[in-house]
């Protein structure tokens, strides 16, 4: 019973016992209509992608105020009760060497996430199964989940997915950017990648589904080719996720879900995490995709590590040119992105769909710009006449869920 519901039920008990007639009063006011903030005091409120810099818990300390989109004080003004906070590393070549420099990356981040839970532990409580997250929101903290974006540290086996999982690590994206020793990625890299790789999943890449359900651990189908994320839905003993990805009908991204692809990860009872980085939620002109492929060509930067070994001058100077772009037509809004939301409710269920900022890894849009603003696009639902019931489900019981189900499987 929803708190909406037992506020009625219980006027309905007190005009009984008071002896009121069958028919109420001409005047009698509607229920006043509860606020964004009312409602997140009613309902568990959980974010799949919070990504960390490298930095984390050495130079920056997330209890207090920073600069990033997501601290200690933003979420409680926010009142976003828990999130994933993401173990990713950028895809490199596929040598041994590539695959040891990426798992010191994760190895890294996995530890910066420990050292939160435990340096500020009255604060954040590290969750390994749904009835930690609940539980530990209920006790007054922050509920931290650990989802690992790309495989690829795990090198040329999946031996150490179980270590990952001991780890706390409850979603592993199979892909990023570029195709990989599991599968192929929804964008190629320009210089490694010549086509598919693998056609969808390569045999590694079964193994790998495999040993996730084993351990309990979702698989992640964002970044993820379509035919790499349509196998994974049907080889998978346990629904999928898609961490943070946005619906292409309503932004023609290689990066976003089709309806098919939404109706598979809704008919094998998953479900599709919408993301709030601008770049997806709203699809730049063919004139700012120009300016800024120039731009990469001017700096000589094909991906995501091109960028990485620039110098701090040259990075300056990349992101302020970017921003420059982007801002030539009107930026990203809670509107957009609530668009994604309302297409992806329409062709895969309101049991289907979830909410993912991407904050501190090029999330943010116009309306909620860091984990401070997160009501806002819970005031944007409830616009759009969405009920408690299903905010609750959006903002987190989908997840829950899942997360439930792949917990149950691996037992």
């Amino acid at each position: 019973m929803t708190f909406k519901t037992t506020l009625l039920a219980t006027a309905a008990l007190l005009m009984a016992g008071c002896g009121a007639s069958d028919t109420p009063p001409a005047d009698t006011a509607a229920p006043t209509p509860l606020t964004p903030a009312q409602i997140h005091d009613q309902i568990l409120t959980l974010d799949t992608h919070i990504d960390i810099p490298l930095t984390y818990m050495t130079e920056i300390d997330p209890s207090g105020p920073t600069e990033l989109q997501v601290d200690l004080p933003k979420l409680t003004e926010g009142r976003l009760d828990s999130g994933f906070w993401i173990v990713y590393t950028p895809q490199g070549e596929l040598t041994p060497e590539g695959y040891a420099a990426a798992g010191a990356i994760a190895q890294t981040r996995l530890t910066a996430i420990e050292q939160l839970t435990q340096v500020h532990g009255a604060d954040f409580e590290l969750a390994r199964t749904a009835d930690d997250v609940r539980r530990i929101v209920s006790g007054g903290k922050h509920a931290v989940l650990i989802g690992m974006e790309n495989a690829y540290p795990l090198g040329d086996s999946v031996a150490d997915v179980p270590v990952m999982a001991a780890r706390g690590v409850r979603y592993m994206g199979v892909t990023h950017f570029g195709h990989n020793q599991f599968g192929d990625s929804s964008n190629a890299d320009p210089v490694r990648d010549e086509g598919p790789k693998w056609n969808g999943l390569s045999p590694l890449g079964r193994d790998l589904v495999a040993a996730l359900n084993d351990n309990g651990i979702m698989v992640d189908v964002s970044h993820a080719g379509k035919a790499t994320m349509m196998q994974a839905a049907e080889i998978s003993r346990t629904p999928i996720i898609a961490s943070h990805s946005g619906a292409k009908a309503v932004s023609d991204s290689l990066r976003n879900l089709d309806d098919e692809q939404l109706r598979k990860i809704r008919d094998v009872g998953g479900v599709a995490q919408m993301v709030a980085l601008g770049v997806y939620v709203k699809v730049q002109t063919p004139e700012q995709l120009a300016a800024l492929d120039a731009l990469g060509q001017r700096f000589g930067i094909s991906s995501r590590p091109d960028y990485e070994a620039l110098s701090e001058e040259d990075k300056l100077v990349v992101d302020q040119e970017r921003d420059r772009i982007i801002a030539t037509e009107p930026l990203a809004t809670v509107s957009d992105f609530v668009d994604h939301i309302d297409h992806a409710v329409k062709i895969a269920g309101i049991d289907h769909v979830g909410i993912a900022s991407d904050f501190d890894g090029g999330g943010g849009i116009i309306g909620w710009k860091d984990a401070s603003q997160t009501a806002n696009v819970t005031a944007e639902l409830l616009r759009r006449d969405y009920s408690e019931q299903d905010i609750a489900k959006i903002w987190g019981g989908n997840l829950l869920r899942v997360l439930s189900i792949v917990e149950a499987d691996a037992k």
